[in-house]
């Protein structure tokens, strides 16, 4: 049976969302972050830190850069074995988007990693008749040598055009990668080294049967529930996850859906502002640009890919959040060599500092 409605004001959303995301209360650690948002979004731009880094930071008490990282492969050249990996990396199903997943989201990867074995596609797609041929080779490689990267693999003499520049080595282990046969089980300066799935995950992790095709809608629903923590509906998700949720209704705007688990923090009246933070570009909080606009009154464009001369915040600009209001903007920018934070973009509304929030930043980082 489906929960009476709750009506809500902004304000309370807007704390809602702060509670929701552990921006009043850290998590303890990296695993319950993962738990509770069900995937992190990797990313491998470095302008002022890494996109996973940066979401992170805000939730996670002690939070050092590099942390998912190590908790995803272990300190670099001491990787995890199999038996002590508690979470992995791929896309999300559907979406070239790289995530760190918990193990619990494994067996809804296979459909669509079967899927993609069987379709055309010169990224992810099935493999060449070539890369076919050098399969083999490749897995016994893996197996008697354990983690190699493609330059490991490269004989010099495989250059080849699958996708874009690259080499026969490269294209056949990233299809792979795509496919399941292969996981990345550690990295070195953001290189990816590959292994077989079994030198990544557990057995019994592997060993997990296929959900059906509702038990993976229902799963990849429950999944944006848990990533953003309130979202909009359509009738059929609603459909498969109407014991899971609660409908929120706001004053004068759309009717939304928590976790039921999550009703709690709609009913905790103290409202705890806490320090000026700097959002990632694609923190959970922000995501939905649209919502953005509607719960928060903030217009906001990740400007990375937009031509440098109609950019209007900057390259890699940081929403500020300040209590429950988005208050303006940081474009920063890191100069490992000079050991510096340079803020190339500043728009901040009047009676809110993010100067404490730039402090907070470059000690993060480690420069000045």
């Amino acid at each position: 049976m489906p929960s009476p409605e709750i009506q809500v004001k902004v304000k309370d959303v807007r704390r809602f969302l702060r509670r929701a995301n552990f921006f009043e209360k850290a998590a303890p650690d990296v695993a319950t972050a993962l738990a509770h948002h069900g995937y992190i979004q990797i990313d491998p731009l470095n302008v002022c830190g890494r996109m996973h880094d940066l979401i992170l930071r805000n939730r996670v008490a002690a939070y050092r850069e590099g942390d998912l990282m190590r908790h995803l492969h272990g300190e670099e050249g001491v990787p995890h074995v199999a038996a002590k990996r508690t979470a992995f990396e791929h896309h999300l199903p559907g979406k070239n988007i790289l995530v760190a997943f918990p193990q619990d989201a494994w067996p809804f990867m296979l459909s669509e990693m079967e899927a993609r074995a069987r379709r055309p596609g010169a990224w992810s797609g099935k493999l060449t008749p070539r890369e076919k041929a050098f399969a083999p080779q490749l897995l016994a490689e893996l197996k008697a040598r354990g983690p190699l990267s493609s330059e490991d693999l490269h004989d010099g003499r495989s250059s080849y055009h699958g996708w874009g520049a690259s080499t026969l080595a490269k294209s056949t282990l990233q299809k792979l990668f795509f496919h399941g046969r292969v996981l990345i089980a550690a990295r070195k300066s953001q290189r990816r080294y590959y292994a077989l799935p079994e030198s990544v995950l557990p057995a019994a992790v592997l060993k997990q049967k296929h959900p059906d095709a509702q038990e993976l809608a229902r799963w990849m629903v429950i999944t944006r529930l848990r990533q953003h923590r309130l979202v909009a509906l359509k009738k059929a998700e609603l459909a498969l996850v109407e014991d899971r949720v609660q409908a929120v209704v706001v004053a004068d705007g759309p009717r939304l859906y928590c976790l039921r688990e999550d009703v709690a923090h709609f009913e905790d009246s103290k409202a705890e502002s806490g320090p000026v933070r700097l959002l990632a570009p694609l923190d959970p909080i922000i995501y939905n640009r649209n919502l953005t606009e509607k719960l928060w009154g903030f217009s906001y464009t990740w400007e990375v890919y937009t031509p440098a001369h109609k950019r209007v915040r900057g390259y890699y600009a940081l929403p500020v959040l300040s209590g429950d209001e988005l208050v303006g903007h940081i474009d920063p920018k890191v100069d490992r060599e000079a050991g510096r934070l340079m803020i190339q973009n500043r728009s901040v509304r009047r009676g809110h500092s993010s100067a404490d929030a730039v402090k907070e930043l470059a000690r993060f980082l480690g420069v000045r």
